[in-house]
Formats: C-alpha cells, structure tokens, sequence
C-alpha cells in the first residue's frame, strides 16, 4: 500500500517531531516557467514510507553520536552506522536509504557507498556538439514534432514493465537513473538485477543519463559532494554499460548558479536537462488520482499541431501508476496527435556520439541475476557493524554488539535495526503501521493501536489493506512477549 503525499508528508513530520529534529534535504526546485510552482512536492512521498521508532533496544554507546542521536549538534555515527533523517544512528534501510539519510553524520549511508572500479574523474571532458554544457539548462526541444519522455528515479521493480510498454509503441525514452536510491541497492552490483534492466533500455535504443549518485540536492551540498555524486555514479553505470552519459537531470531540479553548482556541472561535461512538460506523476500515484497526469499530458499537447510544436516531458518509473497507466496512455495521446516519442539527444538534434564518454577500469563481472519486477521486495543495502553474529537469538535481541543472529530462530530471520527478530513479512510491514499510528495522533483522530480500530472511515481513507498489515503485526508482536515470558 502507498500511502498519500499529504499523510507521508505529515507521518515524517510528527516522526521527526518526536525525536526532536527534523529531516534534512526538503525538495527545493528552481528553472523557469511553471517550475517554481512545484518547490513543495516530495517525488518519493507515495513509495513505502520507512520511519525511525523507539529506539531502547539499541545500546546507544556502542553507535556513535550524542546518545545515540546524530547530525548537527550531536556529531557522526561510529564506522558502519547511518544517520537517519529523524537524527539517530542505525543500520537497514530506515537508517540508510538515500536520499534521506544524513550522510555527513553517517559512515554507512548509502550515499556513501563507492562503486567498485577506476575513478571517473580523469576521464577527458571534451564539449562536443553544439548543446549546452552546464549553465541554465535545457528545457525544450528543437525538432518539431517529437516529444521526448523522460523518467527520473530509476530504476526500479516496475520499469522492465515499462519497457514492454515502450517497446509495444516503438517509443523511445530518456532515462535518467540514480544510482543509489530508495534503498533498492546500488545498480551496478549484480545481485539486485538493475543491471540486466540497464542493458535493456539501452539495447532497445533508449537513452541513459545520470540524475546523481544518491539523490542529495544539488545546490544544498558543496562542489566537492557534487562531484562525487557525479562521478560515482559515472562508475556505476561505467560498470554496466562500459561508458556513462554526458546528460543529467538534477534531482528536484536544483542547480543554482549561485551554490556553482552549473559551473560544476560545465567542467564535468554534462548537459543539465529540464522540461517543459510536467505531468505531475508524482503527486498523482494511485489509480483514482493517476487522471490528473494523464489529463495534465493530454492538455499540454490539446491543440498544439505537430508540425510546429515539440516537448520534453518529465515522469517517474518508480511509480506503479506511471508505468502501469500513464505511460501507455501518453504513448496514445502523441501518436494519435501526430508526435513521435523520441530521446532527449534527438529531440535535440544532437549526434548520439555525443550522448556518452567511454572510460576503461570497470571490474563488473555479470552474474545471472533475476530482473526486478513489480513483486520484488525492498532490500537492506547499507554496511553493517563489524560484528558477526555467530549465535541463535534465544530472547528476540539480535545485532549491533550482541553478537546474535535471527537466522534459524523461532522468532523470525530477519533482524529489524532496533535489534529486535521479526519475521519478514512482519519486517516490511511494521514500518508502515508505526507511521500510519503517528500521523494519527498527530491529526487528533482517535489514539490508535496496533489492532487496527476503527481506521476503515478514517478521515476518507481506505486503509483496509494497512489494516491487515498491522493486525498481522500486532498478532507476531503477541506472540513474541508471550515467547519471552516464558
């Protein structure tokens, strides 16, 4: 289940809340046209949310920072730690994932993580062709006619969907991936798949380009956090493809010229890439809202004839509701009013010898690997403590300096990042009722607990899924204290 923008929005805020700090890294966009209109968007809001819980469990001690608190005014996280949003140090995904987790305060955050290989960044920046480098960007195409689809994020459990849809079309898209985010895994290690995904956009003829490292907001960090989330990411795609893109997209569209941020870019060789057709995708993921992209699409092209018109439309694959519906609808739409769906180089008229860089040094060996699809599960990515558990939990504890492992307990495999054994379905679910409880109270509806009461008319809500979910929860968490009084 996803839940709405505005109850993640406010779930996060009363988490934050109650830790006493807030998190880092609130969506800033700038460009032109209708750009500023979207500085409060959150693109991730409809994806699982993970919130920080109470954390007695953990021995505070043993993690780094002021008592187990992180980030400015409380210090970093000890080596293998993350520093989540809410400002406590941890390991898992909650903990880790980027583009949340304070990675100045945290060692083992994702943002951290280095690709294996050469470094980039020797790599000759020739400017070639005669498309901007760096500067104000790119926000419109030049070829009348073509409308360049564009997918920022990925990629992710629904995008090879996606690219039967595209394929079905004879479309051709831009794909601007991240590296490392949402918790999925870093896309060059073999073992989650987003390789083989990777080495099918491109082998259908759609265009790669880079939207970061981790996701970290360009113009909110210094030049040399900015070139490391070019150049890492560089690596990662290098070990894939044997090349990286010389087309970028910033995440939440931020690149200001006064943070340097489109000078840097320049140096780097890269061309920053806008749009001047927002389909709202993001603001729009569930399958009653999903009309207003697509009516948001259809409207921008309504009387615009082809012959003398052209777009460059932005949309997100780590949406269900974009893969699955939008995309096929705005396929429709174009073809029906006479546009060709094209890449963003072409669009451009610009030579696709001048799309990529090559760089030698990958050390990616291809494993057979699975592609993810849309029944894959999220999966923990960030370092651990050095410490090896060698010992089956008998009390439930695991983790951390305990030396203790979930694995072949009666309690559940998996090892939560309070130290607490879970079974894993219990494990992914938890996370959502603990937010679901807090953005509860926080609106003043009635105090919640973990049965579920009463949420089927909750303030418009249909939480029946969610519902489910938790009593499952409550039911292993009743389970696990009778287990222990034993």
């Amino acid at each position: 289940m996803h839940f709405s923008s505005l109850l993640a929005t406010t779930a996060v805020a009363a988490v934050a809340s109650a830790h006493g700090d807030g998190p880092e890294g609130i969506p800033k966009l700038f460009g032109r046209n209708a750009i500023a209109d979207l500085k409060a968007r959150n693109i991730f809001a409809a994806l699982p949310v993970q919130a920080d819980h109470q954390h007695a469990p953990i021995k505070r001690q043993d993690v780094g920072g002021t008592d187990g608190q992180c980030g400015e005014g409380f210090g970093s996280c000890n080596e293998g730690y993350c520093c989540s949003a809410a400002g406590w140090c941890g390991v898992g995904t909650e903990y880790c994932m980027s583009p949340d987790c304070q990675f100045n305060y945290g060692p083992g955050c994702d943002a951290n993580a280095l690709p294996a290989g050469t470094n980039t960044s020797s790599v000759t920046r020739d400017l070639k062709g005669s498309v901007e480098y760096g500067g104000a960007g790119i926000y419109d195409c030049v070829v009348n006619g073509q409308v360049a689809l564009t997918y920022d994020d990925g990629p992710y459990i629904y995008t090879d969907g996606m690219l039967d849809v595209l394929k079905k079309y004879n479309a051709k898209a831009t794909f601007f991936i991240t590296g490392n985010n949402n918790g999925k895994g870093q896309i060059d290690n073999a073992a989650y798949g987003w390789d083989t995904v990777i080495k099918r956009m491109y082998s259908e003829g759609h265009q790669i380009a880079s939207h970061t490292w981790s996701h970290q907001d360009l113009s909110a960090i210094t030049s040399a956090q900015r070139k490391d989330q070019m150049v890492k990411n560089e690596m990662a795609l290098r070990n894939i493809l044997g090349f990286f893109p010389t087309y970028m997209r910033p995440p939440y569209s931020s690149c200001t010229a006064e943070s340097g941020c489109e000078d840097d870019l320049k140096a780097l060789g890269y061309h920053v890439t806008y749009f001047d057709l927002d389909t709202d995708d993001y603001d729009n993921t569930t399958p009653d809202k999903i009309q207003n992209a697509k009516d948001n699409f259809a409207n921008a092209l309504a009387g615009k004839d082809a012959a003398s018109n052209d777009f460059l439309s932005i949309a997100h694959d780590i949406h269900q509701q974009t893969a699955q519906n939008l995309t096929e609808y705005m396929l429709q739409t174009l073809q029906a009013a006479g546009y060709t769906a094209v890449t963003v180089g072409e669009c451009l008229g610009d030579d696709e010898a001048n799309w990529y860089r090559s760089s030698s040094g990958s050390v990616f060996t291809s494993a057979t690997s699975a592609v993810p699809t849309a029944t894959a599960t999220s999966t923990t990515t960030s370092s651990a403590p050095t410490a090896t558990a060698t010992k089956i939990s008998e009390d439930a504890t695991c983790g951390g300096t305990t030396g203790l492992t979930c694995k072949g307990s009666t309690f559940g495999d998996c090892c939560s990042a309070a130290g607490w054994c879970l079974f894993r379905f219990i494990f992914f679910y938890f996370w959502e009722c603990l937010v679901a409880n807090i953005w509860c109270q926080s609106q003043g509806v009635y105090r919640w607990d973990l049965r579920g009461n009463h949420w089927f008319q909750l303030r418009g809500f249909d939480f029946r899924e969610l519902l489910l979910r938790c009593r499952l929860v409550w039911l292993h968490e009743r389970l696990l204290r009778h287990r222990m009084q034993l």
